[in-house]
This record gives structure tokens, sequence and C-alpha cells, in this order.
């Protein structure tokens, strides 16, 4: 098959498109053949080698943690799954940007969803859903999302609007109109973010995600109330000073089947601000490394 890998730690140019040879589902696993894989930042610090004493990898690697496609294998124990069923999923740290994926958790993608959107869903939604629930149930509650209109922030307003819960969103002024098609009420992050979440919610905030990892982690716990009653997915670094919960993904089909069946009903839509060929690779990379994404980044296989 023919796949993305680097060879070495390092940049951009570090990444080639090369034949690889062919992975093979095990139990409990299956392979699709791709349509799809997203870029999200933990790829591309795994490549640079910046998170190499919590997230090793044997080289040469492919990047990409998520992907879409067509099951055209299935490991010994799987059930309710069949060749020929179109999923999306997550498999490990790496793994995902290749013409062959194997998956340890998915779901049935939503006839809704393109191939892109679908690449789009795995980690953004598992992420976004896993950081809310640790917050305790939302309906009824307000929760303010800061980095709103990035690929967790974004999955996390649409499905906490879907869980019934009222959403404050951070994001940059362009971005506004975005939060507000998604059903959260926008304001601008940074300096002033307690003066402006008080105006928008007089009786205060009940929870925070915290899904950007800007820095901002003091004064999301001072809105909040608590360290108790934020979680971050992003700040490892002052998370801990804080005492707030570092939530990471999981590979749980679980939450990916809650993700389509929200995205079957039209409560849930990937957001992708630009897809690339798997050529384009390094271009994708670079475009994630800026950081303030709208959305996902997606690698067309």
């Amino acid at each position: 098959m023919r796949a993305v890998r680097y060879h070495e730690y390092g940049g951009v140019e570090t990444l080639v498109v090369e034949k690889v040879p062919d992975p093979h589902p095990g139990p409990g696993e299956v392979r699709v053949r791709a349509t799809a894989a997203s870029v999200n930042p933990v790829d591309w610090k795994v490549r640079s080698g910046t998170v190499h004493d919590v997230l090793p990898v044997e080289l040469p690697a492919i990047p990409g943690r998520d992907a879409a496609g067509v099951v055209d294998e299935v490991g010994e124990g799987v059930e309710g799954v069949s060749v020929g069923d179109r999923v999306f999923g997550l498999g490990g740290v790496t793994g995902a940007t290749a013409e062959l994926v194997v998956l340890s958790a998915w779901a049935h993608a939503p006839a809704a969803w393109s191939d892109e959107q679908a690449a789009a869903a795995g980690l953004a939604s598992v992420t976004a859903m896993r950081g809310m629930k640790a917050l305790g149930p939302l309906r009824g509650r307000t929760i303010l999302i800061e980095g709103a209109s990035g690929g967790v922030g974004s999955a996390a307003v649409e499905i906490a609007v879907a869980w019934g819960a009222t959403v404050i969103g951070t994001a940059s002024e362009r971005n506004h109109a975005l939060l507000e098609e998604l059903g959260a009420v926008p304001t601008t992050y940074g300096p002033g973010l307690a003066e402006r979440v008080a105006r928008l919610a007089p009786s205060g905030v009940d929870v925070v995600l915290d899904a950007v990892g800007s820095g901002s982690l003091d004064d999301l716990v001072a809105i909040a109330g608590g360290p108790e009653r934020v979680t971050t997915v992003a700040d490892f670094t002052n998370s801990q000073r804080l005492g707030v919960r570092v939530i990471n993904a999981e590979n749980d089909s679980s939450l990916l089947v809650e993700a389509a069946r929200l995205g079957g009903q039209g409560r849930y839509t990937p957001r992708i601000e630009r897809t690339y060929p798997m050529e384009e690779i390094a271009a994708a990379h670079t475009h994630a490394e800026r950081g303030r994404t709208r959305g996902k980044i997606v690698v067309c296989i």
C-alpha cells in the first residue's frame, strides 16, 4: 500500500509518501480501505519529537490517529461490522494516513456525512465527549468552551447543545458566525474574559472545557469557581499546578457510536477548514502547526 511516513523526528520535510507493507487487523480490530484521514495537533507534535518522552513511536512511523473508509478485513472476535461497511474510527497513536488503516474503535458513518467529515469526527468527538462527560450531566447547565472553533471545540459545542446545555464559546471574531451557527453564544478570548462571560451569563457558568490549551487555565478556574469544575484536553503544563483534570482521548467505540447517532440526527456535523491530497501532506501539517484552525484539516487518500 501507499502511505505517508517519516523516518526520523523533525519538521514537515521528513514526511514522504512511499510503498509500505500492508497491515492486518488483530483480534478485536478491523482494517479499512481509507478514503480520508484527519490531521490532529498530536500528529505533528509526535512527528516533531517534542512529545517523545510521553509518546514515543517506533520509526519509521505513519502519522495520523483517525480515519474513515470501507471495511475490507475483520479481525478475530469482531461482531457488528462486516466487509463493505463504511465506518470511521481510531487506531493507534500513528498509522492512519495510509491506504489501509487498522482501527481498534469504530462506528458506522452516518449517510449524512461525507468521507471527509467522517474522517474528521473520530478523535475530535471522543476527546470532546470525554472532556465534557467528566464534568457531569450538562442538561440545563451553562458550559464555557475555550477554543470553541477548533476541531475539538467545534465538536464540543454541537454535542453540548445536543445534550441540552447552554454554551458560551470563545474564538476570534472571524469565527463568531460559525459559533452562532453551531449553537453557542460567542465571545473573544484573552484579557477581560471573566467580565465578558459575566455579561453573557449573569448567574455564572457551571463548568468549563478548555479545548485549546492557550495558557488561560488560571482565568478559567476563576470563572468556574474552582478547579473541580474545569477540564482541559490540552494544557498539561498548568493543569497539575491548578488541580485541573486532564482528559485524554481513548479508543472508545461507544462514544463514536454516540457521535454517529447525533450525526445521523443532524445534530453534529464535523467542520472542515481544508482538505489536502495525500501527496501534499507536508502542506497539511504546516497548516495544522500554525494553529487557529477552524474545525479540522483532512487528508484525502
